[in-house]
């Protein structure tokens, strides 16, 4: 065979190749589609269970609010009541010549009357005593202390192991409304006592009780 006829040979095999190739048109028409692949979701996205959340932790949301209680705010109501308690008392001892760290406790009864006790002379017992009992101003700021005093030193107790400890207290997120509107200090204090109530006694410290409220006055451990 012949160099001539080896070259044409091998030119028309070319073109006969050439020829039967697909077109660039006709390959992306004859072959089949691709499908087209998701484009990558950040974590978390919808779709995506494991990023996607079960549901709101309870603690969490009991946490966050635990943390919108004005606390400071209810601290200062109720340290207003506890200034005034502790001046009227300072100024009895003054008033009847008693020594300015002379310890009084200070109670009410079940009828709501002032009881004074201490290292006093029954005389001087009797008088200050009876002299608590017809100052209206000072009833009325013990009778919110009782109130008030017992469930501020629960709240606070009970945040304080939170952020310590991380410990949840269940009665806190109950006695907390979810609408801060209704987180006054009075609604706190409804709904504690309306759960004390209904909790039972031994389930709370003794102390809560309101009646069994009692100042102490430069009582010395």
């Amino acid at each position: 065979m012949s160099l001539l006829t080896s070259l044409i040979r091998a030119s028309t095999q070319f073109q006969q190749a050439m020829e039967k190739r697909p077109s660039p048109d006709s390959a992306a028409q004859g072959a089949p589609a691709k499908a087209d692949r998701p484009s990558p979701q950040p974590a978390g996205a919808p779709g995506d269970d494991r990023f996607t959340p079960s549901g709101e932790n309870s603690t969490d949301l009991a946490n966050l609010k635990s943390r919108k209680l004005a606390m400071t705010d209810y601290k200062q109501s109720v340290g207003q009541d506890l200034a005034f308690v502790r001046e009227t008392l300072r100024h009895k001892l003054a008033e009847y010549s008693l020594a300015p760290n002379t310890a009084l406790n200070v109670n009410r009864d079940e009828s709501g009357k002032i009881q004074v006790s201490g290292k006093i002379t029954e005389e001087s017992r009797a008088v200050i005593e009876n002299d608590l009992n017809i100052n209206k101003n000072f009833k009325d700021a013990f009778s919110r202390l009782s109130i008030n005093e017992p469930t501020l030193h629960f709240m606070d107790n009970a945040l304080k192991l939170n952020q310590a400890y991380g410990v949840n207290n269940p009665l806190l997120d109950t006695l907390i409304s979810e609408n801060q509107q209704f987180n006054g200090l009075q609604d706190l204090v409804h709904r504690y006592d309306t759960l004390r109530r209904s909790a039972g006694a031994e389930q709370l410290e003794a102390s809560d009780n309101n009646r069994s409220y009692a100042f102490n006055l430069n009582a010395r451990a």
